[in-house]
C-alpha cells in the first residue's frame, strides 16, 4: 500500500466516487475535519507481497527474539505428540 493521502471531509463529499476509486486500488487516505485527523480509508484487500526492503523497514525496531527462549518457551506451551485430527 502507498503512502496514506490527507483529503479534507468536505473532499471526501465532493469526490466521494474518484476516492474510492482510488481507495479500490489500494490508496489508503486520512480524512481530516478542521484540520484534526478524524478517520482513515483503507483497502479491504491488501495485497499480500511485503517486499524485503518493507519488510527490514518495518521490523527494524522490533525486539530480539532470544532463539533459546523462544524454543524452551514453545515447548512448555506445546504438546509434541502428532496425532490425526480426524480421529475421534
Amino acid at each position: 500500500m502507498t503512502a496514506q493521502h490527507e483529503i479534507t471531509q468536505r473532499d471526501l463529499r465532493s469526490r466521494s466516487g474518484e476516492i474510492m476509486d482510488a481507495v479500490e486500488h489500494g490508496e489508503a487516505f486520512v480524512v481530516t475535519r478542521n484540520g484534526a485527523p478524524i478517520g482513515e480509508l483503507i483497502p479491504l484487500r491488501r495485497r499480500r507481497v511485503v517486499t524485503r526492503e518493507e519488510f527490514a523497514a518495518m521490523s527494524a525496531n522490533a525486539p530480539l527474539i532470544n532463539a533459546e527462549r523462544f524454543r524452551a518457551d514453545l515447548d512448555e506451551a506445546v504438546d509434541g505428540e502428532l496425532r490425526d485430527p480426524y480421529d475421534r
